[in-house]
């Protein structure tokens, strides 16, 4: 901070001449080069209009520097061109006399280089600012032309004011055409009996770190608006950093649209002495560093005459307020009419952080008399807040108002969580969908809407004018990348959709969020192949539960992420940080051309298995195809029911061949089975499977592949689970070829208490299939059920034979095992001892500390089985010396 600081105050000190020199000659130069050692070039003589005095160049400026001062009392245009420093207050007219029209053009800004420096419209003239969302003006500082000002930069300018000749209640009614209100800041007189005066046009419209206390007790606020008339045009205007009110309107009628009001010191918006006009769309969003801020709404009708006439009573829809954790003399709040004033509020979203203070305040007697009257209204509205309103209290601290209750009275209004992401809504947000007609049934002015809030979820209106809001360049994604479109930023950072098939490659850059929409489709089934490409640190996020990602036959998904920089899949709840849970999103599903015994053996080339959820078609002759690499890849929230009674897996591998790379996995809180393996031959290491629904591994139809270093568990909560594995050949046939045969190492499984119809349990073999299973610790609690049960004549005719073998593994269960091998002979428990290297443990404490194997029971060396497998010295999945999950995994401290 104080590094900044000097940094500014050398820069002004270079700039100083600005504020200085006498006769209008002013150099500004901030370079080391120049003229006599100083560091200020003489000023170039040619380059400013008459009306205006050429000054030095400002470093990194590539524009002329002209000054303008005084008053304009003849029609002006500030060009592009050039760049605009004012000095002292610039007035557009005298008032009510010498009027004037400032017009500036698109791309222009206009800079004051001191606190008091500011631009004042006068009654009787205009300022016709209109830029474009690719151009729009800005009224800045010095500081920030420099380059200078930051989050934290305010007051470091005056402001923009505008006097018009529209009624206020602080003039005399009776006397409306003699108005003579002295505005704030000695800015000048204001009011008139002129309803649909016309104070000009603001459209594209910046004003930055604004506000300094022009006379003592007295700052500008960003734009005033003083009995601006509705014959002005206001559209896309933004306040960023003002040390005062972002926007106040003193009486009036004006009128606005698509209005940001971004990390203003006081309130965001402010309205007294009589304003009528009417607002739609705004966001107000307060600091989010938690520096200084107020309330986002502060009403008033007249401070010394809470009942004088015309009563402030604006029309506002679609509002959108975010606040912030400040806490100081006045903290951060949402909305507080007060002083008398009365006020129509529709399509209002007021949310905040938990230190955020109340969201909704009516104080004084006037005011609530207002509310129960009906002369304020507040209705088709949310406040997510964690004091969503305070209660009306009279000096004395009695209650005048049950807010609460008033608030939850009003028609379609909601206390809860909003859904937003950043400012948007997300698809599931009540926001969507619940909005009021204003426009049919309040006012024709407005837009029509069905939405609540200021955005509806798709179109970020905001975007190409503003500051603040969106990732500057250099900081992310500029646009997304060809095979995306942009769609409004629920993650505050550009978001870019996948939709359909894909039928080039695609690289998913860093940088950005990807959203998908409905089933995207790598590829089209073995006729148009494409490949995905995902880069490290990668979210995709799926908005319902019928948006996820499928790889098809012939394609490829290269998802390689890094341990420090993961890939994530997940849900929109989770990228917006509302409450998660399983079955937010789909899932992913890779579809290979590796045999599956479902297809006809004879035939493998024709194959045309069709996939869970309607994914596709997958299975062929190819066991080393390859459907890409998956490596640090992490699936949260997913195993929506696509279709009836068929939900995804959290990752589906059918048919995928050995040449696909998986390692460093993670399948998190899936409704369904963490990850299925329909035939196929892909292997895969490093695989954490937590919180999962039903089963953690689940395989069929002839899966052979190979497995290392897997971890289960399931959820600390006791919440819902199934098998650690749940193993068959064909449910259909449970002696179709292949069978199912894999080899598994070094795997942990800790179980919980969940007991339903299907509760808790360890491994279950059945339906045919055969294994090799090494170096195994099964474990929990004493809820948990069974931890090993062989089932179907057909498995147990593998295990009594010795082709299916359990090795060298540990099981700590009050259940360790149920039923038999061979049935009346032979117990699954004594079939498990007699196997090399088995033993039974008396819990979960003997043999695990956390996640990490304590037991010491000798592991079996996979090596001399396949070079797949790499030898270590434990049985189970980590070790505290060796723990692979770290610094990816998610839900392992619980």
């Amino acid at each position: 901070m104080a590094l900044r600081n000097f940094l500014k105050l050398s820069a002004i000190a270079s700039a100083l001449v600005l504020a200085g020199c006498g006769g209008g000659d002013i150099n500004i130069n901030t370079g080391n080069g120049g003229n006599g050692g100083g560091g200020v070039t003489p000023p170039p003589t040619s380059d400013c209009p008459s009306f205006a005095t050429q000054v030095a160049d400002l470093a990194g400026v590539t524009t002329p520097v002209c000054e303008i001062t005084g008053a304009i009392t003849s029609n002006t245009t500030l060009t592009a061109d050039i760049a605009w420093a004012l000095s002292g207050k610039v007035t557009v007219g005298n008032d009510n006399a010498n009027s004037a029209t400032l017009t500036i053009q698109p791309g222009t800004k206009v800079f004051g280089k001191s606190g008091a420096d500011y631009l004042v419209v006068a009654r009787g003239s205009k300022i016709q600012a209109v830029g474009t969302a690719t151009n729009p003006i800005i009224m800045t500082s010095v500081n920030d032309m420099l380059g200078l000002s930051d989050e934290e930069s305010t007051a470091e300018w005056g402001g923009l004011v505008l006097l018009g000749k529209a009624p206020t209640n602080k003039c005399d009614q009776a006397n409306l055409a003699n108005c003579q209100v002295e505005a704030e800041g000695e800015a000048g007189p204001y009011g008139g009996d002129d309803p649909e005066d016309n104070s000009g046009a603001l459209k594209y419209v910046q004003v930055r770190y604004a506000g300094f206390e022009v006379i003592p007790d007295n700052e500008l606020n960003g734009i005033t608006f003083a009995g601006v008339g509705s014959g002005t045009t206001v559209e896309y205007i933004q306040v960023h950093n003002n040390l005062d009110d972002g926007v106040e309107f003193f009486g009036g009628t004006v009128d606005a649209k698509y209005v940001v009001l971004t990390g203003n010191r006081d309130d965001s918006l402010d309205w007294a002495d009589g304003w009528t006009g009417r607002m739609q769309h705004v966001l107000i969003r307060h600091n989010p560093n938690d520096t200084k801020a107020n309330r986002a709404i502060e009403a008033d009708n007249q401070s010394g005459n809470l009942t004088a006439l015309p009563v402030s009573n604006p029309k506002i829809s679609n509002m959108t307020i975010i606040g912030n954790n400040f806490d100081g003399e006045d903290d951060s709040e949402g909305i507080l009419l007060r002083a008398g004033t009365a006020g129509e509020l529709y399509n209002v979203v007021v949310t905040g952080p938990e230190g955020m203070g109340e969201c909704f305040d009516i104080n004084s007697q006037e005011s609530v008399n207002n509310a129960t009257s009906g002369a304020i209204i507040f209705r088709n509205s949310i406040l997510d807040c964690a004091e969503p309103v305070k209660n009306a209290e009279d000096e004395a601290g009695n209650e005048i108002l049950d807010t609460t209750a008033w608030f939850a009275e009003q028609p379609n209004n909601f206390i809860g969580d909003a859904l937003l992401g950043g400012y948007v809504p997300a698809p599931n947000s009540p926001a969507l969908a619940n909005g009021y007609n204003v426009a049919n049934e309040v006012d024709g002015w407005f837009d029509d809407v069905d939405y609540i809030g200021a955005f509806d979820g798709t179109t970020d209106w905001t975007k190409g004018w503003t500051v603040g809001l969106h990732a500057e360049t250099g900081t992310g994604l500029d646009s997304c990348p060809t095979g995306t479109t942009e769609v409004a930023s629920l993650t505050g950072r550009l978001n870019c959709q996948l939709t359909g098939d894909i039928t080039t490659n695609v690289t998913l850059a860093a940088g950005a969020d990807y959203v998908l929409s409905g089933r995207v489709r790598v590829g089209v089934d073995n006729t148009t192949s494409a490949t995905l490409t995902v880069q490290p640190g990668v979210t995709i996020y799926g908005k319902s539960g019928a948006d996820f990602l499928v790889v098809t036959r012939g394609s490829k998904l290269m998802a390689e992420g890094t341990a420090a920089n993961p890939i994530t899949m997940t849900s929109v709840q989770d990228v917006i940080g509302s409450p998660t849970a399983a079955g937010q999103w789909g899932g992913l599903v890779l579809l290979g051309k590796a045999p599956t015994n479902k297809c006809n053996q004879a035939d493998l080339a024709n194959c045309l298995v069709q996939a869970e959820g309607d994914a596709g078609p997958y299975g062929g002759p190819d066991s080393a195809d390859s459907s890409g690499s998956l490596n640090y890849v992490v699936v949260k929230h997913a195993g929506f029911e696509v279709i009836p009674n068929n939900e995804l897996n959290g990752i589906t591998f059918a048919g995928v061949g050995s040449g696909t790379k998986c390692s460093n996995i993670q399948v998190h809180q899936n409704v369904d089975d963490g990850v299925e393996f329909f035939g196929g031959s892909v292997n895969c290491k490093n695989v954490v499977l937590t919180a999962n629904g039903d089963d953690s591994v689940d395989w069929a139809d002839g899966w052979n592949g190979k497995m290392q270093f897997v971890l289960v568990k399931h959820a600390a909560d006791d919440a819902k689970a199934n098998r650690g594995i749940e193993a068959d050949n064909q449910s259909g046939n449970l002696t179709a070829s292949p069978v199912s045969n894999p080899t598994i190492a070094n795997m942990t499984i800790i179980g919980n208490n969940f007991d339903g119809d299907d509760d808790s349990e360890g491994i279950v073999l059945r339906a045919g299939t055969n294994a090799q299973l090494a170096n195994f610790v099964v474990t929990g609690p004493a809820g948990m059920g069974e931890c090993l049960e062989i089932e179907s004549a057909e498995s147990q005719a593998f295990a009594a034979a010795g082709a299916l073998t359990m090795t060298n593994s540990v099981i700590a269960c009050a259940e360790a095992t149920k039923g038999d091998v061979v049935p009346g002979v032979t117990t699954t428990e004594a079939w498990f001892l007699a196997q090399e290297g088995n033993k039974l443990a008396a819990n979960q404490a003997a043999v695990l500390d956390g996640i990490f194997t304590i037991d010491t029971n000798t592991p079996k060396d996979m090596t001399e089985v396949d070079s797949f497998f790499e030898a270590v010295d434990f049985v189970g999945a980590v070790s505290e010396g060796d723990d692979w999950t770290a610094g990816w995994a998610v839900g392992l401290d619980d």
